[in-house]
């Protein structure tokens, strides 16, 4: 489990803090500007190492929440269950983000849709900040 539990922090190291740097760094820079470029740079290079950081961090985090709990009990009401269905619906939006991005927001991407990307470049920053909150949970015992 100790092993399992690194891959899935090391994720989420890798998840989190890409899009900490994209939102507080890269971003603020190309709005500023009105310059798609330096967002376009990011995700090219980023790409490479965050989703990979996502797809480990999904297979860890099923692996870990079945460790946790029997997939049976993932839908009762004990705080561990609550995690799960959190991190679930988490998934589930960062789904929904990921695919708005890819075929909606990405290859129509110019200076007047920036802010829309900046906008969701927020909620999946979020997304992810509220994954590794839930996260936390797993060894407090709940959500608060």
């Amino acid at each position: 489990m100790r092993h399992l539990l690194f891959l899935h922090l090391l994720g989420a190291s890798v998840w989190v803090g890409g899009h900490l740097v994209l939102l507080f760094s890269v971003l603020p820079g190309a709005l500023r500007r009105r310059d798609v470029q330096p967002v376009r740079q990011f995700e090219q290079l980023y790409e490479r190492v965050g989703i990979p950081a996502l797809l480990v961090q999904i297979v860890s985090g099923l692996w870990l929440a079945s460790l946790w709990l029997p997939h049976g009990q993932w839908f009762d009401s004990s705080p561990i269950a609550h995690l799960v269905q959190a991190k679930l619906v988490l998934l589930g939006f960062t789904a929904l983000l990921g695919a708005h991005a890819r075929l909606a927001l990405i290859p129509k991407l110019d200076a007047q849709r920036l802010p829309q990307l900046g906008l969701h470049i927020v909620l999946i920053t979020l997304t992810a900040v509220a994954f590794v909150w839930v996260g936390s949970g797993f060894r407090f015992g709940g959500l608060f």
